[in-house]
Order: C-alpha cells, then structure tokens, then sequence
C-alpha cells in the first residue's frame, strides 16, 4: 500500500473534532453484515463524514444558522473567520470525492458513489433541504415542507452511509431495499430527536447552542406537530425500523441497538 493510501485511512479515524461519526459508522456496520475486512470501505466512510462535516461548518456561518459552537468547541468562523470557515468547508466537499477514488472496490462502484454522494448532497438533497429550510424560517410552514425539508437535510445522507456500505459490500438487491428502508426512518428519527433537543436538551452534552430553532422560527417537528406528538413519531418510526431491519436476522443487531440509542440520546 503507498504511502498516500496509509495517510487517508489514518485520517479516516483520527478524532480531529470530535463528533459522533454516525454516519461513517453506519457505512461500516452495514458492511460488516457481509465482510468483516473494513479496509476497502474506510475511505468511503471517510468521504461521507467530510460532506457531512462541511454541511455543518455552512451551517454555522452567520448568514444560515448563525451559531458560535459545535460538538462542544467554538464553531470554525467564531475561531478563524467567515472566509476561511468557507475555505474549509469547500475544501471538505471537494475532497470528498477524491478520497473515494481510493476506496479498493471495483471502479464501476466508485463512479455509482460520486454519482449519488454528489446527487444526495447537491441541489435535489441536502443543498436543496437547507434551501428550503432558510426560505420557511419564520414562516407557519405545512408537514409535507417540513418532511421536505428534514429528508432532504438529513435523513437521505444517514440512509447514504447505509447504502453505501452495502453496496461496498454486494448486498443482495432485496436486502438492499430493506437496508435503504431502515435508513429512511432512523435518518427522520434523528432529526425528530435533534429538534426535542433543541428544546429540552443541555448545552453542555449537545456541545452547541440550544433554544435556537425556536429564536430563529426554524421549521421543526415539535413546532408543526409539537412535542408530545413528535416525540411519539419518533418512537412509532424506531420500531418500524427495527422490524424492517430485523428480517435480516442476527447479522442486524447492531442496526437494532443503534436504533434504539438515537430515540433515546441525550447528545
């Protein structure tokens, strides 16, 4: 293996700034429920943490969500400024899409990863849903905006890291569909719980600012549907994934758990 190659797998679990890596972790339990060898599917995980990394650094910015903390830490405009916080977050993407070349997987799979990273990041996803999402600030918005919205920012990209690592993997096209089916709902799952957290969290164990969403007039569950029905939802979509994912027997435990751990998080 060269040296480059040796570098990008030592950054891929490096903990530079903390976080909960959920996605790159999904990418690879998804994997390991067909190979156990996580090597060829590393830079993969690695490429979909820095899409997601570089969302939340925008995210940030004072012309979005205008917030000085992240995951505990001074946001990176707060520390080094607008520009270079833009600088960073671009060079994330970018790079993104490079680090998956490296992945030791066939090339037709990695052309079919940049083609649907770039399609779930870009303007029919996650670009799309923030889109959507600073146009409704403010306004009284519908459930279906608001399902819009929260699939598009975050539930299609925690469904992607699922997706990807089993298509790494060469998961069985009906098993795929289930995968893709589990991944929907604990993606809305936690968003659902993200937005509770907004209102009944801790500052000191979500490591950002809270109360916000509300100052802000973001569009939220707990503002359309409010909090006991939102908190319902969340519990009602964690069970439909854990019966999605259970027919694919003991190989899906972990899946299990996790969905259990992001209805009842604290962070």
């Amino acid at each position: 293996m060269n040296t480059r190659k040796k570098s990008i797998r030592h950054c891929a679990t490096v903990p530079f700034a903390g976080g909960k890596r959920l996605r790159p972790y999904l990418t690879m339990l998804a994997y390991q429920m067909y190979k156990e060898n996580l090597d060829p599917i590393t830079p993969v995980a690695a490429a979909i943490e820095m899409v997601h990394t570089f969302s939340l650094i925008h995210d940030d910015l004072p012309d979005i969500d205008d917030d000085e903390y992240r995951r505990g830490k001074k946001s990176c405009h707060a520390v080094f400024g607008d520009g270079v916080a833009l600088l960073a977050a671009d060079s994330l993407l970018i790079n993104a899409f490079e680090i998956i070349t490296y992945a030791e997987v066939d090339d037709s799979l990695k052309v079919q990863f940049v083609r649907e990273l770039a399609t779930e990041a870009g303007i029919k996803g996650l670009i799309a849903g923030q889109m959507v999402d600073i146009e409704s600030e403010g306004k009284k918005i519908d459930k279906k905006t608001l399902n819009y919205i929260h699939n598009n920012k975050t539930a299609r990209l925690i469904n992607l890291s699922l997706r990807f690592g089993a298509l790494g993997a060469k998961a069985p096209a009906k098993e795929l569909a289930i995968i893709d089916d589990y991944g929907t709902k604990i993606g809305l799952v936690f968003q659902i719980i993200d937005d509770l957290l907004d209102i009944e969290g801790s500052s000191a164990k979500l490591g950002k600012s809270i109360g916000k969403d509300e100052a802000q007039g973001k569009a939220t569950f707990p503002a359309v549907y409010g909090i006991e029905e939102s908190r319902n939802m969340a519990a009602e979509l964690t069970e439909k994934a854990k019966t999605a994912i259970s027919t694919l027997g003991d190989r899906s435990l972990k899946l299990r758990i996790l969905a259990d751990y992001l209805l009842h998080r604290k962070s």
